[in-house]
């Protein structure tokens, strides 16, 4: 997981002068006419997901772009309206809500800031609360949905998962604080079930699951991550370790995946659209990363 500040988040788009608002994931007319001469509505973002071949009843973890589906009314709100209806009451939405802001400063790179501001950072950054600390570079669905009703969010600084349904608190509870994308949380709980990854409108690049792939995989590197907690005690800075990932290899191993694997392609809305199991994805994530770190025998 890297532990640098990342930029701001690139799913804000600029309206135009006809259309409504000003929010994330809002495109000017001639923009989502160039893209989709229809409004992306609920209804339609669901009829499109079954047609996907999205089970109602389904574990789905999410991860999205508003901007790549055209015109959505009500934005990120339609957006989880079409997905909720379409899991109907005993499905289970999981989305990754990271908060990588609250990171130790001396790693922030966009931008990077003095280090004579670090002692005050570390000192005085807010505890991580999953009611109140926004999400940071993960887009407007992620960060409405941890407000959506009925929604529990994990107990992690930085990589925590919110999710609502049947399986929310098996999924959210008990998250471990170091190694937070291994065995000890949401993406370990979601291979138990073998639950459904969705990729609407982003590519592998965003695929958080494989993070447990590179956990299990045979050369996995850590290092150390700090982060402001609550504790009964009250607030403190934690040291703690985490993944050391490369998310740069994550499109060519989706790809490779793919290419060996059944993969339901197509497009809600405007968004080209991914959908298949996630734990068939890891464990073809672990030979793949494997394989590739793993030492080659000498030759003589």
């Amino acid at each position: 997981m890297a532990t640098a500040r990342p930029p701001a988040p690139t799913t804000r788009t600029t309206t135009g002068t006809n259309a409504p608002g000003n929010g994330a994931g809002v495109l000017s007319q001639p923009a989502f006419l160039s893209r989709d001469p229809l409004p992306v509505t609920a209804g339609r973002i669901q009829r499109d997901l079954l047609a996907l071949g999205l089970p109602p009843g389904a574990l789905l973890i999410l991860h999205s772009s508003l901007s790549s589906l055209g015109c959505v009314p009500g934005g990120p709100q339609g957006v989880l309206d079409g997905l909720l209806a379409t899991l109907g009451p005993e499905g289970t939405l999981v989305v990754p809500t990271h908060s990588s802001e609250n990171s130790d400063p001396s790693a922030w790179e966009n931008p990077p800031v003095p280090a004579e501001w670090w002692d005050s950072i570390r000192a005085e950054m807010p505890a991580f609360d999953p009611a109140r600390t926004p999400t940071r570079g993960m887009g407007s669905i992620p960060e409405l949905f941890r407000t959506w009703p009925g929604v529990l969010r994990s107990q992690h600084p930085t990589c925590s998962f919110a999710a609502r349904g049947p399986l929310a608190a098996r999924i959210t509870s008990e998250h471990a604080l170091a190694r937070p994308l291994g065995e000890d949380g949401p993406l370990a709980r979601l291979y138990e079930q073998d639950a459904w990854v969705l990729l609407l409108g982003v590519g592998h690049g965003s695929n958080t699951s494989l993070h447990l792939a590179e956990h299990r995989s045979a050369q996995p590197t850590f290092e150390q991550q700090g982060s402001a907690v609550q504790t009964p005690a009250g607030r403190a800075w934690v040291r703690y370790e985490v993944l050391a990932g490369e998310e740069e290899r994550f499109p060519a191993l989706g790809e490779a995946f793919e290419a060996s694997h059944g993969v339901a392609l197509g497009r809600v809305g405007a968004a080209e659209t991914r959908l298949f199991r996630q734990r068939a994805l890891v464990d073809f994530g672990v030979e793949w990363l494997s394989a590739r770190d793993s030492p080659r025998p000498s030759e003589n």
